[in-house]
This record gives C-alpha cells, structure tokens and sequence, in this order.
C-alpha cells in the first residue's frame, strides 16, 4: 500500500468541501426567516444521521484497513488485528484528550460569565457575551436552540434590541432619572450615554479576548475530522466521499451554532458568519499536515496507524457528541434512533454499489 498520489487533489476537496459546509450554517444569520426551520427534529435528524454514517464506516472500512494493513505490514493477520484493536482505542484515547482540552479552554467562557453574574449582583452589571462553540459543546442546546428561534421572531417583526431600547431612553430621558439631591437632567443624561459606549467596549475587548481560546477550541475538535476524511480518501476515494458527506451534514448544524450567538452578542453579521466559517478551516489544515506527514513516510505501517487512530476517533465522536446532542434535542427519540439507521443503510448501500 501506498499514497495515492492521483487522490491527493481529491482528498483535499473533499475536505475543504465538509468544512466548508459550516458556512451553510452560519448563512442562516442572513436570513432571520431560516432560523425558525432549524427545528429541534431536523437538527437531531442530521446528527443521528451523520452518526450513522461514521460509525458504520469507521467498523465496516476504516478499522478492516487498518487491521488488513498491519497484516500486511508484519505478516500476521493475528498480529495485525492486535495492533489494529491497540490504534483504535488509541484514537478514542485521543479525542478524549481533546475533549479535556476543549472543555479546559470553554472553562474560561463560564469563568467570563460567572464573572458577570458577580457583578450584576453587586449592582455593576456587565453585557453577556456569548462565545462560539462546536455541537455537542453546550449545556442546553434546546434553549439556546429557542432562545434563538425567539430571537429572530423578533427580528422578523421588527422588535427592537435592548441596545436600541437603550438609545431610545437615551434621547427621550425621563424626569425621573433625576435623584432626590436635585441632579440636573444634563448629569444624568451624561451617566445614560456613557454607559452603552463602555460596555459596548466591554463587550468588544471581551469577545477578542475569547478569540483565541474559542478558535483553538474549535480547532482541536473539528481536527481529527479533516485528518479522517483525507486518509480516507487517499486510500479509497468511495469510503472518504461518504465521510466527507457526513462529516459535512454535521458541520452545517455547528455553523449555525458557532454563527447565533455571536450575531444576537454582536449585532454584527458578517463577524458571526466569519467565525461560523473560520470553525470549519481546521479540518483542510489537519488534511495538509496528514499529507505532510504521509508524504515523507509511506507505508503499510504508517497507514494502518493512521486508519486505526481514525476509526477510533470517529466512533468516539459519534457516540460522545453526535449522539447524545441528537437525543437532547429528542428526547421523545422521534427521529434520532431511526436517522442512525437511515445512515448506515445509506452508507452501507453506497459502499455495496461502489464494489459492484
């Protein structure tokens, strides 16, 4: 076995093609319309199905190359399962690591946010700010989930934000703002205006603050995802066309996640479709370093390593996040059981077709 030097170009587009679905996702900032169709069983319908997909793929192709490589490689078939079985726990073993790693960097968002709530309660209230994060990342999705839906029912009617209730307090200020020492109007319509411009500054230096913690958070997790979809590729350009497809179906719902609540914290459009974006571009990075390294050392081991770490990692992710997020958002398991069959049978048909 060697690198297919003819699906290089391939494997590259077809990850640039799964992360680029992310902006999919975060378009819907565009349309305030498109929000209100992001219903709970059509996000958990697209996660159990994108978990069906990677996992079947990841026992049936991905782990079977691995353990046909080190057969290969060493000699042994015995053997060669052995060493495949040790690379796939060694995948889950990683991602559990990243897992830490991301949770550690989301840490310092609810630090941020506890730091919030001290404040209000001792009368300095702050701006909420919310960070962006990958699927299966939130404590509630469903409430963020309608808490969004809200959010753009109002803007569809035309419901003013707070930023502009606040603008229209300042230019129409009432007579009561005036305290009981007889503070003229003027004193207090200086408080009033000085207030929104300081915690807009607030908010701005907190998000850039956030940036780099989010954006590696978000890198580390969207990583092994482009790293699988190449190697994938490389070998069997039918198996990595379906891993891209699911690994793009989920990437949709994630560009949404990152992309709404930077847009209802910000007011600002673009700067949450860049970040919906932005979540998706680690996985072309993890394709260029996989064929880095691959490039310099070709070979039955390096890529029966490669398929054993894959596998465990795309089994891990579907059974970590994409599964468990799917029943939060479906909890009654309307759609999510029979959209994690849906998958496999569509994966598994797509992989018959190819061999015949």
């Amino acid at each position: 076995m060697s690198v297919a030097e003819g699906n290089v170009g391939l494997a590259l587009g077809l990850v640039c093609g799964a992360g680029a679905a992310t902006a999919i996702g975060s378009a819907v900032v565009f349309f305030p319309s498109l929000v209100k169709l992001a219903s709970r069983r059509v996000l958990a319908g697209a996660l159990g199905l994108s978990a069906g997909v990677m996992t079947y793929v990841s026992f049936a192709e991905i782990f079977v190359k691995s353990v046909d490589a080190f057969g290969d490689s060493l000699g042994d078939p015995d053997l060669g399962y052995i060493y495949a079985t040790l690379s796939f726990f060694g995948g889950v073993f990683v991602m559990l690591l990243i897992d830490v790693a991301v949770k550690f960097l989301s840490g310092e968002h609810h630090h941020h946010h506890e730091a919030n709530e001290s404040g209000a309660e001792k009368g300095h209230a702050e701006p909420e700010v919310a960070a962006p994060h990958c699927v299966g990342c939130s404590d509630d999705p469903v409430g963020e989930l309608n808490e969004w839906q809200q959010k753009a029912e109002e803007e569809l009617q035309g419901v003013g934000d707070t930023r502009t209730k606040t603008s229209a307090t300042i230019d129409n200020p009432d007579d009561s703002l005036k305290d009981d020492h007889g503070r003229n109007e003027e004193q207090g319509n200086k408080v009033m205006v000085e207030n929104p411009t300081s915690n807009e500054e607030l908010e701005q230096k907190k998000l850039a603050q956030m940036g780099l913690s989010t954006a590696l958070a978000i890198a580390l997790h969207n990583f092994p995802e482009g790293l699988a979809t190449f190697v994938a590729t490389l070998e069997d350009p039918a198996v990595g066309a379906v891993l891209a497809i699911a690994i793009g179906i989920h990437n949709i719902p994630e560009g949404l996640c990152v992309a709404l609540p930077i847009y209802y914290a910000t007011g600002n459009r673009w700067k949450a479709f860049m970040w919906g974006c932005l979540s998706g571009a680690s996985e072309p990075i993890a394709a260029l370093l996989g064929w880095a390294i691959l490039a310099k050392a070709m070979g039955d081991q390096v890529y029966a390593v490669l398929f054993g770490l894959v596998s465990g990692m795309m089994v891990i992710i579907s059974l970590k996040e994409l599964i468990p997020t799917a029943h939060r958002y479906d909890p009654e398991d309307t759609v999510v059981t029979y959209s994690i069959i849906a998958g496999m049978v569509i994966i598994a048909l797509s992989l018959v077709l190819f061999k015949l």
